[in-house]
């Protein structure tokens, strides 16, 4: 049986340059994305502390900020951020926490697939909003994408998410078969959350691979007041 430790450890290295690749161009659109904005401060979402050269490389590539800031429900020891907070961002934010970690930009990769229910994805999403001063952007893998890159299996993910589930843990993935370790989402799912907030214009991008889309990549930006 596989546990959840080795699990993680079991990327190949084909698995780590595709993400590596999918990485890069993320970080790519993101600097278009803020090119000749005037920003001050960034909040990342879902920080790992793990150290290593490429894990927080996102938010590590975004040059030009007074301060980097963290929210993560595990401890960030970094130089690298002025600011952390060690809690999930599915629970409720205080007045003062809003007020200290709200940044111009907030960034989350890869975090929104790993917090559970339905509902609890609108919850980060909506503390989301709430730290925002200008804009955030949130990126998750696709579950319309053939290939799901967590288990390395393809199309059982298309299957209703109980049978799917039901799958991954007859086949001693139980870590990821549970909806609080991964609950996929498609482009219509986040649209559906998006219909909650109207002080936010937005917009969904894609990665591709294999001409299939990969990644999700929601961009969204405080409405005038």
């Amino acid at each position: 049986m596989i546990n959840k430790n080795t699990y993680l450890r079991s990327h190949t290295k084909f698995t780590d340059k595709i993400i590596q690749k999918k990485r890069l161009e993320i970080i790519s659109i993101i600097k278009s994305e803020l090119d000749n904005m005037s920003l001050k401060d960034i909040l990342d979402i879902g920080t790992t502390q793990d150290n290593s050269q490429s894990s927080n490389l996102i938010i590590k590539s975004l040059n030009n900020f007074e301060k980097y800031k963290s929210i993560s429900d595990q401890k960030i020891n970094s130089n690298f951020f002025s600011k952390c907070l060690q809690k999930s961002i599915t629970d409720e934010l205080s007045p003062n926490e809003i007020k200290v970690f709200s940044s111009d930009v907030v960034i989350s990769n890869a975090t929104i697939e790993h917090v559970g229910s339905y509902q609890k994805q609108l919850k980060m999403i909506e503390n989301i909003i709430k730290l925002t001063n200008k804009i955030f952007i949130i990126i998750t893998p696709n579950r319309m994408h053939p290939i799901e890159f967590h288990s390395k299996i393809p199309f059982f993910h298309w299957l209703p998410k109980k049978l799917h589930r039901e799958i991954l843990s007859a086949i001693s993935l139980k870590y990821l078969s549970k909806e609080k370790n991964l609950n996929l989402l498609k482009s219509s799912d986040l649209i559906k959350m998006m219909k909650n907030f109207e002080n936010v214009n937005y917009d969904i991008r894609y990665l591709r691979f294999l001409m299939f889309k990969s990644n999700l990549i929601l961009i969204g930006r405080k409405k005038s007041r």
